[in-house]
């Protein structure tokens, strides 16, 4: 199969948008909201196969030394090929390109994560994180979410 990936432009919002969202309904992610997607867009790749969009994550860089890998989401049809895989690959050269050793995730899969080398933390080693977006979460403070980190090599 041959799939693309790039990151992503304004005219993947609304496809980037219905897939997050489809994955939020299944209770696998947080739900973002389009003006969410469109704010954030430069945070995410995208890939596509036979130029439709079949997956997406986003690096969301949240301190000097620190970065988020959100809303990793690959359509049902094309899961268990790597995809998923390949795209947190791309956010994390992208992450240690930029001079970031920190990257992490939180997550109800935290199984997938360490597999991919990450490893278990505690949420509160994420101060910066509690502090920003969590405080505005529907699910704050009773998240349910494991926390996962990767530090990358220089």
């Amino acid at each position: 199969m041959s799939i693309q990936i790039r990151k992503a432009s304004m005219s993947n919002a609304k496809a980037i948008h219905s897939l997050v969202n489809k994955f939020a309904k299944r209770d696998d992610m947080l739900p973002r909201s389009l003006n969410d997607i469109y704010e954030n867009i430069r945070d995410f790749f995208i890939c596509n196969h036979d130029n439709r969009l079949i997956a997406i994550a986003s690096l969301h860089i949240v301190w000097e030394n620190l970065a988020e890998i959100r809303s990793i989401a690959v359509s049902r049809k094309h899961q268990g090929q790597g995809i998923g895989g390949k795209l947190v690959k791309h956010c994390l050269k992208e992450a240690k390109s930029l001079g970031i050793g920190k990257v992490f995730a939180l997550t109800y899969h935290p199984d997938y994560f360490r597999r991919l080398g990450f490893e278990n933390i505690d949420k509160n080693e994420l101060p910066h994180k509690i502090w920003g977006d969590c405080l505005n979460c529907h699910k704050f403070p009773d998240c349910d979410e494991v926390a996962v980190m990767k530090l990358l090599k220089k």
